[in-house]
């Protein structure tokens, strides 16, 4: 069988907290960004659902001008329905001064975990402040552990791998499906492990979004003719991969939302990530943090009085064009 040699490139390489702030945290799958290195998680969008559906109950627009990432927010393209619901603990309510207690025991009695977001927020108790807050946590194993295969080029870097190589127990190769390869840099294959989730990986330099690179993988697994099995001769080498990173949503903060007196004081997602040759250890935290403003004036009074200078037009229904025109200037020649 034809060698693969398969080097699997991801754009989530890190190995120290200095590459941290180079990695952009997105809202959506559809969100655009000019940072290579980036990572979307659902767990802001939960919380951006619970915001729109329970407090502000009407999707989200600024009086100013809404936001690209706020319109695709606002199409709640993930929701609870597409993760199980033992992986994520959500709350929302009034500030109180328990809610920090009340969080923070939650996540330690369900997932065991502390907060690295709750002492971030302005947690000032009031009626007229809410909080919507969401933890989604992840901890899986592969099927069978993969060998350690040392430190390897990536780009210009040397960074630590794991893999299969020829050499490799026989039973890892039952851990790996082949999803396509149409080339050395182009392929994809999928991961197995214990339980439900699932991980791939597909080694593309596209830019574009991942709801379009998640599309066009699946597009391509669909029109693959060659063996998806991944044979004697076939090589995997993943980089191991670990970070930390944090995202304030600027462009979501201090605007009030249209048509209430609502006012969003912080919005922010933390993302902790490791996959080794053993699994896969993910958590994420999301909250938005909204006020009552004074109540809004009433709208201003709105005088249409035609009493200067004005033009009319009359024109049939359904038709594009006026068929006459009409300036009135002078109101003594028309009456």
């Amino acid at each position: 069988m034809k060698k693969l040699i398969l080097s699997v490139f991801t754009s989530l390489l890190l190995f120290s907290p200095a590459f941290a702030a180079n990695i952009d945290v997105l809202p959506t799958m559809m969100s655009k960004t000019n940072v290579q290195d980036r990572v979307w998680v659902g767990t802001f969008q939960l919380v951006w659902n619970d915001f729109m559906d329970k407090i502000a109950f009407n999707q989200i627009k600024f009086p100013a001008g809404t936001p690209v990432i706020v319109n695709e927010l606002n199409r709640q393209d993930f929701t609870e329905e597409d993760i199980s619901d033992k992986c994520y603990y959500k709350y929302l309510g009034n500030i109180k001064k328990n809610t920090k207690k009340v969080i923070a025991k939650a996540i330690k009695r369900k997932f065991n975990e502390t907060s690295d977001i709750l002492d971030q927020l302005d947690l000032t108790p009031s009626k007229q402040r809410f909080i919507v807050y969401a933890m989604l946590k992840k901890d899986f194993k592969f099927t069978v552990p993969f060998d350690k295969l040392g430190l390897d080029s990536f780009r210009d870097l040397q960074a630590e791998y794991f893999g299969i190589s020829k050499d490799s127990r026989k039973e890892l190769d039952d851990g790996v499906e082949v999803l396509f390869y149409d080339s050395p840099s182009d392929f994809a294959v999928k991961l197995e492990t214990e339980g439900e989730d699932e991980v791939y990986l597909y080694k593309t330099s596209t830019t574009k979004t991942f709801n379009y690179i998640y599309d066009d993988m699946l597009k391509k697994q669909e029109a693959y003719q060659g063996s998806k099995k991944f044979g004697e001769e076939d090589e995997l080498k993943v980089p191991n991969l670990n970070f930390f990173e944090e995202k304030i949503f600027e462009e979501i903060c201090g605007n009030r939302v249209k048509g209430t007196n609502l006012v969003i004081d912080q919005a922010m997602e933390t993302v902790k990530f490791n996959m080794d040759n053993t699994g896969v250890e993910l958590k994420s935290e999301a909250a938005m943090i909204a006020k009552m403003t004074a109540l809004l004036p009433p709208e201003e009074s709105r005088y249409f009085y035609f009493n200067d200078t004005f033009v009319v037009f009359l024109k049939e229904k359904y038709k594009t064009k006026p068929y006459f025109a009409l300036r009135v200037h002078d109101i003594s020649k028309f009456q």
